[in-house]
Formats: structure tokens, sequence, C-alpha cells
């Protein structure tokens, strides 16, 4: 996921900010057993993209085994926020209103102090910058979600100066992890946890809905992307593999789940190749999860990823994956057994395969049901808890000393 959307410098917000955020410690809970580690986590806001999920996924499982969490967004809340509140995980907003806002962090400064937390962990680059700023000494875990090439010289400059306060750099993919070392961090400061991620369960009556407020045929095809229409997800690609599809398949039909810079003019492309009757562009919808889960194949063309949690849905749903031939996706996808892998660019491979998925009902539910075994085993959000679990606990190991 592109990392400008995820709370950078460049990133405004609101200019006001709410009195309880001025005082931390009227929004934190009380009477809590300090016996239990502490972990304060930051980020930047808590919108519906994949990393924020993640965040909160981790810390509503880790309030619910016993961890004592607080949170932290810099800029604004989001719908991410609702887990966090239904777990019983204090939040506090601190509505960062400047690129560099010294308000903002003079505010996260005092959270620190008011909580003394064991560890601060945050999450992608304009967090990461606060927290280790306003770290006070404690250890700081911080996150790397993407193989962030939008970053700059500056960013670049600025992660390289803070890495003295880091304890540990989190990459949640290989491939994000060694973009991070490339880019000048240790080594050996540098761990992977991939992400985790909720068992999804198709629906056919919802599926048989949305084809019908679509309207649809009912015996369609769904051939879904999900994600940003920017340029570092080739959705144009795509729009191009569904013109050769259409005419192999035409019970194939193409939903587009996102917005984005390229939306327009896929759109254009669509009419241009004749085929927007069996094209939605569907916009943002809170309801993604559950069109990924309604889907025949899902693909994703992107040059480059930190580990997509469309493709991780998808496959837990038992939806088979076409993704492009990048790291990060062959982290996720075997090929030719729970999903298949093409060239970056090559649409007339995304479409052979669609063809050959769509045409195979019985190949599409062997690869599925091997796609949804693998992240069961190995891509569970308790797999992930377990090693932030660990991790946690080997960093106050440390600070304990022998």
């Amino acid at each position: 996921m592109d990392g400008r959307g995820q709370g950078g410098f460049g990133e405004s917000g609101g200019f006001g900010y709410c009195f309880d955020s001025l005082r931390p410690e009227r929004r934190f809970a009380a009477g809590i057993d300090r016996t239990v580690p502490r972990v304060l986590s930051v980020i930047a806001t808590l919108d519906g993209s994949g990393a924020e999920k993640q965040f909160a996924l981790l810390n509503a499982g880790l309030q619910a085994r016993g961890w004592d969490m607080h949170a932290v967004a810099l800029t604004r809340g989001g719908p991410n926020s609702q887990p966090l509140d239904a777990a019983g995980v204090p939040l506090t907003v601190l509505h960062k209103a400047l690129k560099f806002d010294p308000l903002c962090l003079a505010r996260l400064r005092r959270i620190v102090a008011k909580l003394k937390p064991d560890v601060i962990h945050s999450w992608m680059f304009t967090a990461n910058a606060y927290a280790r700023m306003a770290s006070g000494g404690r250890p700081v875990v911080t996150g790397e979600r993407c193989v962030d090439r939008w970053k700059g010289g500056w960013q670049h400059a600025v992660d390289r100066r803070l890495i003295g306060r880091t304890a540990r750099v989190v990459g949640n993919s290989q491939a994000v992890a060694d973009f991070a070392i490339e880019r000048g961090a240790p080594a050996d400061l540098l761990t992977v946890i991939p992400n985790g991620v909720e068992p999804l369960t198709p629906d056919p009556s919802f599926r048989a809905n949305l084809l019908s407020s679509l309207q649809l045929p009912p015996d369609s095809q769904p051939v879904v992307f999900a994600g940003r229409l920017a340029s570092q997800k080739r959705p144009e690609d795509l729009i191009w593999a569904f013109q050769l599809l259409h005419q192999a398949n035409p019970s194939a039909v193409h939903l587009i789940v996102g917005e984005g810079p390229l939306r327009e003019r896929c759109e254009r492309q669509a009419l241009h190749f004749g085929h927007a009757h069996r094209c939605r562009f569907l916009g943002h919808r809170q309801d993604a999860a559950k069109i990924i889960a309604a889907a025949d194949v899902l693909w994703l063309a992107s040059e480059y990823e930190g580990q997509s949690n469309t493709v991780m849905e998808a496959m837990s749903a038992g939806v088979v994956p076409i993704v492009s031939d990048i790291p990060s996706n062959r982290e996720l996808v075997a090929d030719g057994e729970t999903g298949f892998v093409v060239k970056v660019g090559d649409s007339l491979g995304f479409c052979q395969f669609a063809d050959r998925l769509l045409s195979a009902g019985d190949l599409r539910s062997r690869m599925g049901a091997a796609a949804g075994d693998r992240m069961r085993e190995e891509f569970s959000v308790d797999v992930m808890l377990d090693r932030y679990e660990a991790l946690y606990r080997e960093l106050l190991d440390e600070k304990a000393g022998p």
C-alpha cells in the first residue's frame, strides 16, 4: 500500500483538537495492575486501510490476552477506532495539524511521561518519527508496512537519524525488511512478523444480492480487484486483461473496489474497449471484505507492495488469487498451488489464468482450499499475536537485564 496514504508528514488532518487530548490522563483507564506489561501503540490515523486494520487487530487481541494496551492516533481516528473501543483499549487522538507539529509532539511526550509504557510500538513513517522523538529512552518498536518507494532523501535521513532510538524494526514481509536494510536500517534490528488475517466465509446470499444490486446476471463469475486505483497497483493492466477475458468468457464480470487518481482513466478505458457493461466501479465499500469473499478470482497487478491484506483475505475465503511476480506476493502465493503468479505488466497472463480458473470449477476449489489452509496455518491472527508477544517479552527481558 502506498505510504503516502498512511499518514506521512504531508498529511494535515483537522486544525482543532479536543480538550481531552491535551489532558491524556483523562482518557486512560485507571486502577490498572502495573505488573501487567504496558504497551503504547502509535499510528497516524485509524482510517479503513490495511495497516490500520492490523493495528486494531493487534491492540484488541493483546488486550484480550491480558496486556495493558493504549493507543494513540496522531492525526485522526476512523473506522478502525471501533474495534479498539469494543476491546476496551483506551484511545487518544492528538489532531496533528502541521507537517511537523511541535504541539502534537509535546502532547505525545506528556502521554509517555504519564503512562510510563514498557514498550512503545509505532506504525509507519510519521508515527515512527514522533514516537522515537517522544520516547524518553523507552524501547521503541517501529513498524515498516510497505516497500515505500515514495520516500525521498529527507525521509530516509530522518529514519537514519533516529535509528539510535530504535529497539527493533518490524517488517510485515521479508520484502519490506530487505527494503529497509537497503535504505540503511541495521540488519540486526530487523525482524519479520507477517500480517494476521481473520478468516472469511463466503456468503452465497450476499453474492446473489450483490450481483442483483449491480444488475448483473445471477450466473456471472466475478473477478475482483480491491485496492487504491493508483499507479503502484497498475489497475490499467487489469482493465486490458479483462478486455481479453471478456471475449474468452462472457460470464466473467469485473468488480473494482476502491478509489484513486486513475479511476476516471480506467472507466474511460473500459468504455473504449467496449466492456463497460461487464465492469462495475464500486468505489469505497464498507463491505469490501464480503465482496472479496464473493469472488471467483481475485487479481492484484501491483509493481510493489508490503504485504497485501486483500490477497490474504481472499485466500482465507478460498478465493484463488492471481498476482504480480513481486517478492511480497511470492511470500503469500505458492505459484500453481495456492494461486498464480505472473510477470508485472503481463495482462495476457492475468487473462489466461483467470479464464483457466473460471472454466475449471474443480481446479478453483482445490486451489482455493489450499489457499485457505495456508492462511489458517501460517497467517492467522493468533499466530501474529504470538509473534508480537514474543518480541515484546524479548525487549522486556533486555530491559530488565541479567
